[in-house]
């Protein structure tokens, strides 16, 4: 019944008996009715805001907008992030996402609150960012949340500078990651595990990695008192499968561990195929959408409507490019700013929330980058070292750039408070030319190897199943020459092998001889010269993992030897496999015996020359140098100019700064972060696999470079002929796809 209907009635009856007693008696009567009213009222009163006044204002709560009725009944100090009436509500009042990707895992710690403050001056409220399993979980049960993988303090950093976070929890996150940020001990299980899928083996592995990741992000939940509004199931995975029944158990587990409250969200395409196999439809998961920049978003946002339940899809692009990512070989994406900025604001007009994609790309230290693959899993295409994504916030931090300043400006006609004033660009300085030293051939060294780090098998034997993840194998074999050479072929390889060839130590001291190197995306037969051995011949193939495949239908992509090799047409048999895996970015400095014997190397060469033979190539080898930082100076970001150089990796004080490739492009330079440098001595190694500069020098300078290998850095241009965001490749669902 209505309550003030029924005061009403009770009202009437207590009046008509007044009438037949004293005036003295209604008197009191009259003063307890309306005490008996007012506290009846009471309750309703004490819950209202400050409001004006109404003839009826008992009925009040039932005409008040519906972000007042939840800001009423918001309690004082409780936090609650949601979604109604199509917006999202951040203690009960309406909130705009003004959002960026910035992963952390991309960044040195010591760097996290700079590159969070340029995102705040920016604009951004929120940070989004991904949980790469495989950097948390290298080795199966061993278990890593320091250093740059130390999730938990980089949470309570954003909360800190008042940053929200939309946390992307994977399993799988794509991220231009190595392996979608799947470990690659997953590929060493057998019968294999099919990844993101239904497979019992492969959802005890996610059981057992969301239990212990998800209850350390728990208390960080925004109605925890932490910075953390929503997380993401899975990753655009309308584009890969059709797996309901996964995705509904990653749901559950979710929601086991953090709870009814928290927003779970997926992202997909903007497209109704992408919808339909990767949203939850059912399970109160809201559906994001990702889309080209430069497209329509309003029409997108209204089939993203389709795909939420009423009242529940605020339009969010949760994955707005920014720039896009680039390949050894290919030209450095760049997207023009006006454009981008443009594109921006149609979605904010209409209130539109969004996340950069990025805000700040960092750099895929290690061995981390992913790759993609074309046609088939044959049309290999690796990422750089750098992930610079022509982001506002350049790789090394920088702002004061034409995008940074026109998204901003975006921005702040939108922001809700006075945008932070800008911090300068961080220093940087080149400490002039280095001097390398050739200190050991990595064939001398293969005679120190204790042969209990030797694998032998009958046939090649995959990377992973070495218990090796990252870094190089070398396979070694042996074969009967023929009068005229002989022709090798290796059906399948990943990714890149080169090939030598020797005799025996007795026959011209046993050097090695480079014959040619066999690549992934092009893959030809190699004429193996005679080189008139008196017995076998020395088969050596060197294959670098090159960073497996993170997104389509073959990133169950393992490493090394996948094939039989073929001699002259029959098998070969009987092979060696020695790991030489380095560290990674976030293990320990260590090296395998390869490595280590390196140390030995005055003891190993004392007395003779480091002799082999080359055909264009010199082969692996590794060089040192020195440089120091006066200690009256600021130690300062900086690159390392690899021109002239051919392909290889390198090492700042035992820190794996990553791949570089030159004569590919378009990366010349690696960027060396302030943290890695000390004062005093600094030592810089370099593992190169073909050539070396012939004056044995590298440069330390200012500037990064794009600009090396076919071709230059080009902005890319619409049909109109005007600057805009063409992104490489015909993209309809603004995925990154290739």
């Amino acid at each position: 019944m209505n309550r003030s209907k029924s005061l009403a009635a009770t009202s009437k009856s207590i009046t008509a008996m007044a009438r037949k007693r004293s005036s003295k008696t209604m008197l009191i009567f009259f003063l307890l009715l309306s005490l008996l009213a007012f506290l009846s009222f009471l309750p309703v009163f004490a819950s209202l805001p400050s409001l004006p006044s109404y003839s009826h204002s008992h009925d009040l709560h039932f005409h008040l907008p519906r972000h007042q009725r939840l800001h009423r009944r918001q309690k004082i100090g409780v936090r609650k992030f949601e979604i109604a009436e199509d917006k999202f509500w951040k203690d009960g009042k309406p909130f705009q996402i003004i959002g960026g990707d910035l992963h952390y895992f991309r960044v040195l710690p010591e760097y996290w609150e700079d590159r969070l403050l340029r995102a705040k001056a920016l604009g951004l409220n929120t940070i989004q960012t991904y949980i790469p399993w495989n950097l948390h979980e290298p080795e199966a049960g061993k278990l890593v949340f320091e250093g740059i993988a130390d999730l938990v303090s980089f949470l309570k950093l954003c909360q800190k500078l008042g940053l929200l976070v939309m946390l992307r929890a994977g399993p799988y996150i794509c991220a231009e990651w190595d392996l979608g940020g799947f470990p690659a001990w997953l590929l060493s299980i057998h019968p294999d595990v099919r990844l993101r899928s239904s497979d019992p083996a492969y959802l005890q592995k996610v059981e057992g990695w969301w239990g212990v990741v998800l209850p350390k992000v728990a208390p960080l939940l925004y109605g925890n008192g932490g910075p953390i509004i929503m997380v993401q199931i899975e990753n655009e995975f309308g584009s890969y499968g059709n797996d309901k029944a996964y995705l509904s158990h990653l749901v559950k587990l979710a929601r086991g561990h953090l709870g009814e409250d928290i927003i779970l969200y997926t992202t997909d395409g903007g497209s109704r195929e992408t919808l339909e196999k990767g949203t939850i439809q059912g399970d109160g998961v809201f559906a994001a959408v990702d889309f080209t920049t430069g497209d329509n978003p309003w029409p997108i946002f209204k089939l993203q409507k389709q795909f939420n339940s009423p009242g529940k899809s605020p339009p969010l692009s949760s994955e707005f490019y920014t720039g896009w990512l680039t390949h050894w070989s290919e030209k450095m994406a760049r997207t023009d700013a006006d454009f981008t900025a443009a594109a921006l604001e149609k979605i904010m007009l209409q209130n539109g929330s969004v996340v950069l994609y990025m805000a700040h790309g960092g750099t895929n230290f290690g061995f981390y980058n992913g790759a993609n693959t074309g046609a088939d899993e044959s049309d290999y295409k690796p990422d750089l070292t750098s992930y610079d994504y022509d982001a506002p916030i350049t790789e090394s931090g920088d702002i004061d750039n034409a995008k940074f300043k026109a998204i901003r400006r975006v921005v702040g006609k939108f922001s809700s408070v006075s945008l932070p004033s800008l911090p300068p660009n961080n220093k940087k300085t080149g400490y002039g030319s280095i001097q390398l030293k050739r200190t050991a051939f990595l064939f001398d060294l293969l005679d120190e190897i204790d042969p209990l780090h030797i694998v032998e098998a009958e046939s090649p034997t995959a990377m992973e199943y070495l218990n090796q993840m990252f870094g190089f194998v070398l396979y070694v074999s042996e074969y009967a020459a023929k009068t005229g050479g002989s022709k090798l072929v290796i059906p399948k390889v990943h990714d890149r092998a080169q090939v030598f060839i020797s005799c025996s130590p007795e026959v011209n001291g046993g050097q090695v001889s480079y014959v040619g190197t066999i690549e992934r995306w092009s893959n030809q037969a190699i004429n193996l010269p005679n080189v008139k051995c008196v017995s076998s011949t020395s088969l050596f193939i060197l294959v670098e993992n090159m960073g497996r495949v993170n997104y389509g239908p073959y990133i169950f992509d393992r490493k090394g030897i996948l094939s039989s090799v073929y001699v002259d047409g029959s098998v070969l048999k009987r092979w060696k496999m020695i790991s030489i895996p380095f560290h990674n970015l976030n293990e320990v400095p260590k090296f395998n015996p390869v490595i280590q014997v390196t140390s030995k190397f005055h003891k190993v060469s004392a007395g003779k020359k480091l002799e082999h033979k080359s055909v264009g190539v010199e082969g692996p080898s590794f060089y040192t140098g020195h440089f120091s930082i006066d200690t009256k100076n600021e130690v300062t970001d900086t690159y390392i100019s690899l021109r002239g150089w051919g392909k290889g990796i390198a090492f700042v004080n035992e820190f794996n700064i990553g791949r570089y490739w030159p004569t590919s492009g378009p990366q010349c330079n690696l960027y060396i972060p302030a943290p890695i440098l000390r004062q005093g001595e600094n030592v810089l190694v370099i593992f190169e696999l073909e050539s070396s500069n012939p004056e044995l020098m590298v440069d330390s300078v200012d500037q990064p470079d794009f600009t090396c290998g076919p071709g230059q850095a080009s902005v890319h241009q619409n049909e109109d002929g005007k600057a805009s965001a063409s992104l490489l490749t015909s993209n309809p669902l603004g995925l990154r796809t290739f």
